[in-house]
């Protein structure tokens, strides 16, 4: 292992302050111990990240790499439409990564960790032959009555979508051909950035919890996996249209011809797609709209078995759960 002192590495990440009121004893331990909040229930959720699966040093630095491995599993508790509170990091560092560069991992994490007030309460420190894995465990809580389910949805919703779609792929796609350090121009560098550093919809994911019956999913894989997963779980049949899908100027300014694919099958775009009662859906984009959370409505819920199909200039096309792995294209 490239570590000299296992333990003073792992004095090195523990945490200098604790942020969550409930923490009773976290890293130092033989396990952590927490107190849950009155009137909440617990979300747990775990990822992992594998070198040149994931992520490879021609697409991100290891701060980068930090930083997406903690956000992934973030935006799976704003899915539930929970707050994050904890995490934990098992490790497999292979000889050729450096101490220097296994602290930016977690510098990375702490960066965001910060922004939620999350504390780091544990984990694991192995060595392993080849590839650095990385998997994040990261605790939340939601009020009780109030989670946020793939199976909340119903004939008649709505389904929306947050933000924009596709950016992630189409940055990763130009990371794959220049790599990180080329000279990018700004467009290119808004996708780059969607694809390094996601940012989790944990307020609007909060926001939607407010509603009596959302459902919720957050586009890991893309559009068509998680408009699938959503209808498989709730037993309903989606319909979106292509036009109302929402793409961002850098993507249409460069991938105008693929940004329907890189939407659809591209995925890590980590925002958060839904289903909910149309009576609720002005009262919602009021509030979105007051605290700048960007909304589309998309498409429709109807009767029929599991299935999703896609609006394209009046014929329908059904979209099959699928994605792809860029880096064996």
């Amino acid at each position: 292992m490239a570590l000299q002192d296992e333990f003073d590495f792992i004095d090195q990440i523990k945490p200098k302050r604790v942020a969550q009121s409930g923490l009773i004893a976290g890293i130092g331990d033989d396990a952590a111990l927490f107190r849950p909040t009155s009137g909440m229930e617990q979300i747990i959720c775990m990822d992992t990240m594998v070198e040149g699966v994931h992520f490879t040093s021609q697409t991100m630095d290891p701060f980068q790499v930090g930083y997406k491995a903690l956000a992934v599993n973030i935006s799976d508790i704003a899915a539930m439409g929970g707050i994050p509170t904890y995490y934990l990091v098992s490790i497999a560092i292979p000889r050729d990564w450096n101490e220097t560069d296994l602290l930016s991992i977690y510098e990375g994490m702490a960066m965001l960790a910060d922004r939620y007030d999350m504390d780091l309460i544990g984990g694991d420190t192995v060595s392993i032959v080849e590839t650095l894995v990385i998997t994040v465990t990261v605790l939340g809580e939601v009020e009780k009555g109030t989670h946020l389910l793939r199976s909340h949805a119903k004939p008649g919703d709505i389904v929306f979508v947050t933000g924009t779609v596709g950016d992630s792929a189409a940055g990763l796609n130009l990371l794959l051909h220049n790599g990180k350090d080329h000279s990018f121009s700004e467009p290119e560098k808004t996708l780059i950035q969607k694809h390094q550093y996601p940012k989790p919809g944990v307020e609007i994911g909060r926001l939607l919890s407010t509603f009596h019956r959302v459902s919720l999913n957050d586009i890991s894989d893309g559009l068509a996996s998680e408009t699938n997963e959503i209808a498989k779980a709730s037993g309903v049949t989606l319909l979106i249209d292509e036009d109302k899908i929402p793409f961002s100027e850098a993507i249409l300014d460069q991938y105008k011809d693929r940004a329907l694919e890189f939407a659809l099958y591209g995925g890590e775009d980590f925002e958060l797609i839904g289903t909910m009662a149309p009576s609720d859906w002005d009262i919602l984009e009021k509030k979105a709209k007051k605290h700048g959370y960007a909304l589309s409505k998309i498409g429709t819920v109807s009767e029929g078995g599991p299935a999703v199909f896609l609006n394209r200039g009046g014929e329908l096309h059904k979209l099959e759960m699928k994605g792809y792995n860029h880096f064996t294209k």
